[in-house]
């Protein structure tokens, strides 16, 4: 099939790739030429303008959108007075999942269809193959189902389910229509609030890991300080790449995630280049406004989306206070910053 694909960042391009690989071809446009230029080394026709781009593709035209959230509408108000009836525009970003029943009711009126994507796979997608979590018409899905399942991985990527071949489908295979539109960047949402549990749950887990040897440290002897009352039971040397590696190996905590974190841990035991500033690019938090609609408790993935807020200082203030109140009440100085122990 022939795809065009709009936006040539790191998962754009790895996408194109991917796809010409399997044999597809590959109409490609980025805002920097010279993306779509190193493309066009690979087999992808290079377009300079959205005119260009429109016009080298084949009607009824099936385009991609791997553009940030935020400029989603801004590229339909410019590509969509260059469409046809019967073309399909697919939103592969992380846009919020109303929007994407919005955009699907104003373009019906002209004949285009509207598919949101939730992919999953990050810059390791080239080679693994991206998850797809689909959502708009079940007929125009279907259509382009060949485009889904070369993006996706192969069903080896991962042992099946006992009993799945029974139910066909193609879940096992990577991809999933989920529903009409906004199902499939509904189901990407909640699954990137999981990803932040789960993140959390590592890095606070090899946290306590790390200060297992808090009882070799000099703690100071003061008012302001609870003592470690027992420090002969926190006197251990813990290797975290070492932990993370063997955890990897038949754990039930086992997972992808933990894979990349024995990499890093690897790379750099104290992970030195990272300053700790934690982004979230919006899917946390619908999700826990999702949570809220429904009434459903999500303590776990509300504490990592909190701890993210934290970790760019946007506790700081709330922080002074708690110290300015203790002050008020009891006269109680802030001690001096001093750095945690560890391996």
């Amino acid at each position: 099939m022939e795809l065009g694909m709009i936006g040539l960042g790191r998962m754009g391009t790895n996408m194109v790739r991917r796809l010409m690989k399997a044999g597809h071809q590959c109409v490609v446009y980025d805002i920097h030429p010279e993306t779509a230029q190193a493309l066009a080394k690979d087999g992808a026709v290079a377009t300079a303008t959205l005119e260009d781009f429109t016009r080298k593709l084949k009607t009824p035209r099936i385009i991609w959108l791997m553009v940030p959230a935020a400029v989603v509408d801004s590229t339909l108000v410019a590509l969509v007075p260059r469409l046809s009836p019967d073309d399909v525009v697919i939103d592969g970003g992380n846009s919020f999942y109303h929007d994407d029943i919005r955009r699907a009711a104003e373009l019906k009126p002209k004949g285009i269809h509207y598919v949101d994507v939730g992919t999953s796979g990050g810059v390791w997608g080239a080679e693994r193959g991206y998850c797809l979590m689909i959502g708009g018409d079940d007929s125009v899905v279907r259509r382009i189902d060949p485009i889904f399942a070369a993006l996706a991985p192969s069903i080896e990527v991962a042992p099946r389910t006992p009993g799945r071949e029974k139910l066909g489908g193609t879940a096992e295979h990577g991809h999933l229509h989920c529903g009409p539109s906004g199902a499939g960047h509904f189901v990407k949402m909640v699954h990137n609030g999981i990803e932040y549990g789960i993140m959390a749950s590592y890095a606070e887990g090899l946290n306590i890991l790390r200060h297992a040897n808090a009882g070799k440290q000099q703690s100071a002897v003061d008012a302001e300080t609870t003592p470690l009352r027992h420090p002969e039971q926190y006197l251990y040397d813990l290797n975290l790449a070492d932990i993370a590696e063997v955890w990897r190996r038949g754990s039930v905590i086992a997972s992808w995630l933990l894979d990349l974190a024995a990499k890093a841990l690897l790379d750099n035991p104290n992970l030195e280049n990272f300053a700790g500033r934690v982004s979230d690019s919006g899917e946390g938090r619908w999700t826990i406004a999702a949570a809220l609609d429904e009434a459903v408790p999500v303590p776990v993935l509300s504490a990592a989306l909190y701890a993210r807020f934290s970790s760019r200082g946007q506790d700081d203030f709330a922080d002074k206070m708690l110290s300015a109140l203790r002050y008020q009440f009891g006269g109680h100085k802030e001690k001096p910053e001093t750095k945690g122990g560890g391996a």
